[in-house]
């Protein structure tokens, strides 16, 4: 009999064999993942990239163990970017609450900016807007302005909650494209941007990330608190619209006169696309108006694509010469003092601050600027103006610029003749590229004085360079102002008369005996002036950029002109002392820096040479006021550009140890003008300088009567020349005495008579441009040609006869070639009468007896000299003569 097996031993077995199945599976899982690893190599670097393979990587991922692996890494994924979003919502909730969405509406107002001189004068105010406000409600902004901002803008504004996520896609993809039309943010984005982190507009990478999620956050909240039409308002009276236009209102006021609620479709796309790039797209810079129009015509396309207008209105709108009826600029500015400046301020503050925290209005400025000097220079330009010497000159315009030395703070700046001039008056030329002409010299020279080189040749003011033809080196024909050359010239006598030959071989040595001027250009940038040669390619202009060729900013040549006056310091120009924001946070003050770019001897020693009234007066003669200022000590040096052989520019720069000014003349449109006398506007120069020491800064404490320059250590002295410490004279110069001829004062030659014959000491120097052998000679004398009024074969004068009659001598002359200049009568030795003769006698009155030697010597005005010797019977009778004459 067989056993049945229990209830127990049939449960047992059951779980016996289940547990058989599963080892079984399990051991056929364990066996076929050892035969897939089997398969991958065993370099760990290679067995990565062959997992990746298209068909073993796709058919993992699409299994059920690949699925169900996806599931979990989006669960995590999902879970951790809850977390994240949380918790950053939370770290950025405390911020918020100082810029809740509730205070939306009381930022976004009517805001002034206002300019004030470094006294608390106010120069002006900002409105913005003229005499409107600048928030107006939804209901006065025409439908015309919120479309067009909407279409090119934020075209889903109505669809979304703050944020568009389709929106950052569809920018990003136009973007791809290249041709995006507007950018990922929403309005509400933008709205809170500008109102909230204008100031943090410019952070980039990680720094900028922060910012973004509190944007984020507080769009969508605004979104919250407020509709759609407040929001859009908002925008509207909140948006930047170039220059100082901030909001609808002011800029529909400021380009066309009217409010905004009676803007055309025209006028209406116009504006909707300046809030994109403002400062490009500003109706009053004329290089932004190709890329203005070529984007309304992009507004108007758009609102086309979304039907808010039909393609008639579109066309109509497209063909309207809307730039045609755009308000003049001038017409914002009433009751500006010192225009120019502001505007110049205006200008840098954007650069540096951004075109949406200067555009938004509400800021206190504290400028450089002195009112009293201010009102002393546009006095002193009128006055100018209204006489007869801008007619007879031929010019209309003019400009100046002074500086405060010591800081590098602009205390006075005139851009025209008068800022409310009919037509280029509010036309800034102290900021615009003017040529300098020899203004720029000096800077020149004082590379060249720079040039420590224990192998080369030192220069100081007292070292020679030949004024003499320089084609081979120019490239071209050079001539100086008058025509002439002057032979060998001190610097300080090159630089004083400003020739032109002396500057260009100073440049050719500058450049190691080439004519790349590139060392010299980046001395003069580095002194201040980087505007000079800016718009022109070094190669292009050569070696004429050494007498003014090439355009500069009048700012930076009296900065850069400040740098002698600061023995070579180097201090940026500064046109803002402070500027506070709305709430009072300071947002820039002034910060004194500097920097030591060549040696205070060198600035000495130019100093010197620009001071020196005795040095200049072949030039323009002595004493020119603006040249010279009495009671202050000065240096001082003038410059003309020309168009051929016509002059178009005048230039006077006049500088102190405590202040520096510029002033140019011309005509607005760069005409050739009738005078070539640079020192015309002297007054203006002289008048400035003159009660800006006096009046200001004296009573100030700035300034004393006498002040001028500590001389450096090592500044050596021959005479009146000055060298630095580094100038090796036994290398430069040797002396030596020569005959030179006193008429021509020339060398002497053979056919030179000897009475025209006289020693002067010289001193042999090397011409560094020519490398050849020339002299430093005084009064005049040319060493560097020979006698050309004398020639061997002239008449010489002679005496055709001696007589004596009646107590009187009287003497026959024959003239040579040259005129007679003198005769001299001696009596037994003894001269008894000489003088210029009248004709061809000479007559002397003789009392005495006897007969005795005469002697007859005459002259003429080339020196030669004829001799007569004659024995005269003297008695109370008539008398006679005999003997050889």
């Amino acid at each position: 009999m067989v056993k049945k097996p229990s209830k127990n031993t049939k449960r047992m077995s059951v779980y016996s064999n289940l547990a058989h199945k599963r080892k079984v599976k399990k051991d056929k899982d364990a066996r076929k993942k050892a035969e897939y690893l089997a398969t991958l190599p065993k370099n760990p670097v290679k067995r990565f990239f062959y997992r990746l393979h298209p068909k073993r990587f796709f058919g993992y991922w699409f299994s059920k163990k690949g699925l169900l692996m996806m599931l979990k890494i989006a669960g995590v994924a999902v879970l951790l970017a809850v977390l994240l979003v949380g918790g950053l919502f939370a770290y950025y909730r405390k911020d918020l609450d100082k810029i809740r969405p509730g205070e939306l509406a009381k930022r976004v107002q009517t805001t002034v900016t206002k300019y004030y001189d470094r006294n608390g004068q106010l120069l002006w105010e900002d409105k913005g807007d003229g005499n409107y406000k600048l928030v107006v409600k939804s209901d006065q902004i025409s439908d015309y302005v919120k479309n067009a901002t909407i279409a090119i803008e934020d075209r889903d504004f109505y669809k979304h909650n703050g944020i568009s996520p389709s929106g950052l896609m569809r920018a990003a993809f136009s973007n791809a494209r290249g041709g995006s039309t507007q950018g990922g943010s929403t309005l509400t984005q933008q709205l809170v941007k500008q109102v909230f982190f204008a100031d943090e507009a410019g952070d980039r990478g990680l720094s900028g990330i922060p910012r973004k999620i509190k944007e984020v956050i507080l769009s969508i909240e605004v979104e919250r608190m407020y509709s759609k039409e407040e929001i859009l308002a908002l925008y509207l009276n909140e948006s930047p619209y170039g220059g100082r236009r901030n909001g609808v209102q002011s800029a529909s006021q400021t380009y066309f006169k009217k409010d905004a609620k009676d803007l055309t479709l025209a006028e209406a796309a116009m504006l909707a696309a300046i809030p994109n790039q403002p400062g490009l797209y500003d109706p009053y810079n004329d290089a932004g108006h190709e890329a203005l129009i070529a984007r309304q015509h992009r507004v108007l396309d758009v609102m086309l694509e979304l039907k808010m207008i039909t393609k008639e209105q579109t066309e109509e709108a497209k063909n309207y010469p809307i730039l045609e009826h755009i308000q003049p600029a001038s017409s914002q500015y009433e009751g500006i003092k010192a225009g120019h400046f502001i505007q110049y301020v205006r200008s840098e503050l954007e650069k540096e601050l951004g075109k949406a925290t200067v555009g938004k209005g509400g800021l206190t400025i504290t400028t450089t600027l002195d009112l009293r000097i201010q009102e002393k220079l546009e006095q002193e330009m009128n006055a100018f103006f209204a006489s007869n010497k801008p007619v007879y000159a031929g010019l209309n315009n003019g400009a100046a610029t002074v500086e405060d030395t010591q800081t590098g703070q602009i205390v006075a700046m005139a851009g025209s003749r008068s800022f409310d001039y009919p037509g280029y008056g509010s036309y800034n030329a102290a900021t615009s590229y003017v040529q300098p002409g020899s203004t720029v010299k000096p800077f020149v020279f004082a590379k060249l004085f720079e040039d420590k080189g224990a192998n080369s040749q030192n220069y100081g003011s007292g070292s020679i360079l030949v004024d003499e033809p320089v084609d081979n080196i120019y490239g071209a024909k050079l001539q100086n102002w008058d025509g002439k050359f002057m032979g060998s010239l001190t610097v300080r006598r090159g630089l004083a008369l400003s020739r032109n030959t002396p500057a260009v071989k100073a440049m050719y040595i500058n450049g190691g005996n080439s004519s790349n001027p590139q060392a010299t250009l980046d001395f003069i940038h580095a002194s201040g002036a980087p505007s000079y040669c800016e718009q022109e390619a070094a190669a292009g202009v050569g070696l004429s950029s050494a007498i003014g060729a090439c355009g500069v900013k009048q700012t930076d040549l009296v900065n850069a002109y400040a740098t002698f006056s600061r023995m070579g310091v180097y201090k940026p120009t500064a046109t803002v002392l402070e500027v506070k924001n709305s709430q009072g946070e300071v947002l820039k003050k002034f910060k004194d820096e500097s920097k030591q770019i060549f040696d205070p001897q060198v600035a000495y020693i130019i100093n010197d040479i620009l001071a020196d009234d005795n040095a200049r007066a072949g030039l323009h003669g002595r004493n020119v006021y603006g040249l010279m200022i009495p009671g202050v000590g000065s240096s001082s040096k003038t410059g003309t550009s020309d168009i051929g052989i016509k002059p178009k520019d005048l230039w006077i720069v006049n500088y102190t140890p405590v202040l520096s000014m510029a002033l140019w003349l011309g005509n607005n449109d760069a005409t050739i003008i009738n005078s070539s006398s640079s020192s015309l506007g002297g007054n203006i120069v002289g008048g400035v300088m003159e009660y800006a020491h006096k009046e200001v800064y004296a009573a100030e404490g700035k300034w004393k009567s006498g002040d001028w320059y500590a001389k450096p250590d090592g500044i050596q002295q021959q005479g009146r020349e000055l060298y630095p410490s580094w100038w090796n004279s036994r290398r430069a110069r040797t002396a030596e005495s020569l005959t030179f001829d006193r008429v021509s004062k020339k060398l002497a030659t053979e056919c030179t008579p000897e009475a025209a014959k006289i020693q002067v000491n010289v001193t042999k120097a090397n011409d560094g441009a020519t490398n050849r052998q020339t002299y430093v000679v005084t009064d005049g004398y040319n060493p560097n040609a020979k006698d050309d009024v004398h020639q061997c074969d002239d008449a010489k004068p002679s005496v055709s006869g001696i007589s004596y009659s009646s107590g009187r001598i009287t003497v026959r002359i024959s003239p040579g070639r040259y005129t007679l200049s003198n005769v001299d009568v001696l009596v037994a030795g003894e001269s008894i009468g000489s003088g210029a003769p009248s004709g061809n006698t000479f007559t002397v009155n003789y009392e005495g007896s006897g007969s005795k030697q005469v002697t007859v010597r005459v002259q003429d005005s080339a020196y030669y000299v004829g001799e007569a010797v004659s024995t005269v019977s003297f008695g109370n009778g008539n008398g006679g003569s005999n003997g050889n004459q």
